[in-house]
C-alpha cells in the first residue's frame, strides 16, 4: 500500500479489511465480504469510508449564474440546505462527472465529485469560471467523509442523539454533534436504501466511525467496502463514471435525461445535446438478464444477429435478486424490453434477454 493515499480510517481497518488501490486510495474492498455486506445494508446497515469523494466550494457573488451555466440541472429550483443531483458536461455533450451540489446559500455551494476525477473537475471548474466574480477551492483534504446506509440508518442516528427526521431526503443540516464532534449530515445515499453522509474534520473521523459501529452494532451495522458499494449501486442502476458515464456518453444515452432541464438558460454542452436529440439518439443504456448460464463484466461485447451492437458497461451476480444481471450501452433500436441478445463471455455467445431498469426499488420515505 506504499505510495497510495489512505484516509484518516486507514489505521481503524487497515488490519480488518482486504484493502485495494482505488483512485490513488488505499481503501477497502470488504471486511467479511462482500456479499454479507451487500445483505446487511439491504437489510440492517453499512458503513462506508467515502473520505476518497472530492468537496469543491464554489462561492462569490455569482456562483449561483456560474453553476447554473455549467451544470445540466435547474439551480433555481434548489433552496438553502438542499440537495441536487446534477452531471457537469463538455461541449460536445459527453460528461465530465456526475455531481452533488449542497446549496448553503445563494453565493456559496459545495460540489461533491468522484474520487478519480477530482483534480480533473477542479481544473475544469476553475476554467469555465473565468469571468465570473467566484472563488473556487478544493476542500477535500480538509474533509472526511462516511456514508451510514440502509433501513436503519435512522434508528442508528437516532440512538447517537440526532433527530434524523430533520433532514429530509436530498437536504442536509449543519453543525450536528455526533459523539461530541460537529458534522454536517446529508441524506442521499448511493445503494438504492435511505442512507446519510456525514462529513466531519479528518481528525474526528476515527472516533465517530468507532461511535457509530458501536451504537450500531445493536441494529444489526457492519462495516462495508467497495466491493458491495459497487453491486449495491449496480441494482438500484446508479451510475458508476467510467462505466456508465464518461465524456463520451451523454446524459440521454445514460438514461438521465431527467437531470437536463433543456429549457434553461443555455449551459456547457446544451447545443450539442438539442443536436443528438434532433438526430435520434444513436445507442441507450440498457439492462439486460442472463438467461444462458455466464456472468456479464464491464467491456464485454453485446452481440445480436451476429453483429455488435454495444458492450457491458457493469454486470453482476446479484445478491439481492439471484440472477446475473447487466447494464450495457446499445444500439437504440435493440433496446425495447424482451429482446434476445447475446453476450460475448470468455469467447462464448451466451443469451440474455433485455428488461427493464432499475433492477432493485426500494421503496422508502422520502
Amino acid at each position: 500500500m506504499d505510495g497510495l493515499l489512505k484516509t484518516p480510517l486507514f489505521d481503524a481497518y487497515r488490519e480488518k479489511a482486504k484493502i485495494v488501490d482505488f483512485a490513488g486510495w488505499a481503501l477497502p474492498l470488504y471486511f467479511e465480504g462482500i456479499i454479507p455486506e451487500h445483505h446487511a445494508v439491504r437489510e440492517t446497515a453499512g458503513l462506508f469510508d467515502v473520505t476518497h469523494m472530492g468537496e469543491i466550494v464554489v462561492s462569490g457573488k455569482d456562483a449561483y449564474e456560474f453553476l447554473n451555466k455549467l451544470l445540466s440541472n435547474d439551480l433555481s429550483t434548489l433552496t438553502d440546505y438542499r440537495v441536487q443531483y446534477s452531471l457537469m458536461l463538455n461541449r460536445n455533450g459527453g460528461t465530465v462527472d456526475d455531481v452533488l451540489v449542497y446549496r448553503f446559500s445563494q453565493d456559496k455551494y459545495w460540489v461533491i465529485v468522484n474520487a478519480a476525477n477530482r483534480q480533473k473537475d477542479y481544473n475544469w471548474i476553475r476554467e469555465q469560471a473565468v469571468g465570473y466574480e467566484v472563488s473556487v477551492n478544493d476542500l477535500s483534504d480538509s474533509i472526511a467523509q462516511i456514508a451510514l446506509q440502509g433501513p436503519k440508518a435512522a434508528d442508528i442516528l437516532n440512538a447517537c442523539g440526532f433527530d434524523a427526521s430533520e433532514v429530509r431526503f436530498f437536504h442536509f443540516a449543519e453543525n450536528v454533534r455526533i459523539h461530541d464532534r460537529l458534522c454536517l449530515i446529508s441524506r442521499s445515499g448511493y445503494t438504492g436504501e435511505d442512507g446519510f453522509e456525514l462529513y466531519m474534520e479528518p481528525m474526528d473521523a476515527p472516533a465517530i466511525w468507532a461511535y457509530l459501529l458501536d451504537i450500531g452494532s445493536a441494529f444489526g451495522l457492519k462495516p462495508a467496502g467497495l466491493g458491495c458499494r459497487d453491486t449495491l449501486r449496480f441494482e438500484a442502476c446508479l451510475p458508476l463514471y467510467g462505466h456508465e458515464l464518461s465524456e463520451d456518453i451523454t446524459p440521454f444515452e445514460a438514461g438521465l435525461g431527467r437531470f437536463v432541464k433543456l429549457d434553461k438558460e443555455d449551459f456547457i454542452g446544451k447545443s450539442a445535446l438539442l443536436e443528438q436529440i434532433a438526430g435520434g439518439l444513436a445507442r441507450k443504456l440498457t439492462g439486460f438478464e442472463m438467461t444462458d448460464k455466464g456472468v456479464p463484466r464491464s467491456d464485454y461485447e453485446v452481440c445480436k444477429d451476429g453483429r455488435q451492437i454495444g458492450y457491458v458497461t457493469t454486470g453482476y451476480f446479484s445478491p439481492t435478486l439471484k440472477k446475473n444481471l447487466g447494464l450495457a450501452l446499445m444500439d437504440h433500436d435493440c433496446t425495447a424490453p424482451g429482446t434476445t441478445i447475446d453476450v460475448m463471455i470468455r469467447g462464448k455467445a451466451l443469451k440474455a434477454i433485455t428488461v427493464e431498469i432499475p433492477f432493485y426499488t426500494k421503496k422508502y420515505k422520502k
